[in-house]
């Protein structure tokens, strides 16, 4: 089994060489060692949530903390091309579903959209809470998955503004269940974004996927079968994660 890992501060690893001592208090220092138990002589990683990761040994513990001593620390390379799922906004927390399993998969951002047939609306305080939402769902499915680079929750878009991006993008695939082509078969570009674009309960429009198209997006299909929101983008992450990256 791979040593768990817990996120620090940012910064905390910055100038930090083999030989030097962490100490993993707060919330992470607690989980590990009043939750997990990790004790001394335990491997463990440590990462700044922004790309900074080193390998630690526990050397002391204490009520909520535990005192770490550097073994390696190194910085992640960004990978590209970066992958962007936009989620419209779902019901029932499928939303919630899709964005942990996209961040398990290696998405690098997630952006909420607010389409034209989304039930949930973010307004006000909602909105804002619903957004810290997102970002302890993805910040929690990162650690799970040992991820040193926790993914970027975007600001909730409107469709102009992701009509807009979709034009920036190096390329668009819009999930759509009428589409012709296969996701598998097109050409993926090996640096920029790729955004995958998936719709809620109801689909995209028909303007949606005029405006996205007529900005340079693909319309794509998985299969013979039509996907919930929740499943739909990480089944599109996973093959392009086959091909780019695994």
């Amino acid at each position: 089994m791979t040593a768990p890992l817990f996120y620090v501060d940012a910064g905390a690893l910055d100038q930090r060489a083999a030989g030097a001592q962490v100490v993993l208090d707060g919330p992470e220092g607690r989980h590990a060692a009043t939750v997990r138990r990790i004790g001394v002589g335990e491997q463990v990683l440590l990462a700044d949530g922004s790309g900074a990761l080193a390998e630690a040994v526990v050397t002391a513990t204490a009520k909520d903390e535990l005192t770490l001593t550097l073994e390696t620390v190194h910085a992640v390379e960004p990978l590209q091309p970066r992958l962007v799922l936009v989620q419209a906004l779902a019901k029932g927390d499928r939303d919630d579903q899709a964005i942990e399993a996209a961040t398990e998969l290696g998405v690098d951002e997630v952006v909420p959209w607010q389409a034209g047939r989304s039930i949930v609306q973010w307004k006000g305080e909602r909105g804002a809470k619903a957004h810290r939402k997102w970002e302890s769902v993805v910040r929690a499915a990162a650690k799970q998955s040992r991820r040193p680079v926790v993914p970027v929750v975007a600001p909730l878009v409107s469709r102009d503004a992701l009509v807009s991006r979709a034009g920036a993008s190096a390329l668009t695939l819009v999930l759509h269940e009428e589409a012709v082509d296969p996701i598998g078969s097109l050409d993926l570009p090996t640096d920029g974004e790729v955004l995958v674009v998936v719709g809620p309960e109801g689909g995209i429009t028909p303007d949606e996927l005029e405006a996205l198209t007529a900005a340079g997006g693909v319309a794509v299909r998985l299969g013979p079968t039509v996907l919930r929101s929740s499943s739909a983008g990480p089944a599109a992450l996973a093959v392009l994660a086959s091909r780019l990256r695994w």
